[in-house]
């Protein structure tokens, strides 16, 4: 079971790492076309900068998710744990 994690995990790195180098092409057209609108006095450029941003902060948030529902029952048990300890004590004197 621990080996299919592993080697799920690589292929999905390895697709990750892959699948960018291809877009690496973009970014010079995309430059180019806001320049120029912008140049011309259209407001494209605000509006991809606007979607990039998007972009950008959509991947931040579905891996804070993630982490969140990962490490959640890790740190519940740690802090039931902390209480039952320190509280518990307490209550018995």
């Amino acid at each position: 079971m621990k080996t299919k994690k592993i080697i799920s995990l690589f292929l999905i790195f390895a697709f990750i790492i892959l699948s960018k180098v291809s877009s690496f092409a973009q970014c010079s057209m995309c430059k180019a076309t806001a320049e120029s609108d912008l140049d011309g006095g259209g407001s494209i450029a605000n509006g991809l900068n606007t979607g990039i941003l998007y972009l950008m902060a959509v991947p931040y948030i579905i891996l804070m998710l993630g982490a969140y529902f990962f490490f959640k029952k890790p740190i519940d048990a740690k802090i039931k744990a902390w209480k039952q300890k320190h509280f518990s004590a307490k209550s018995s004197n």
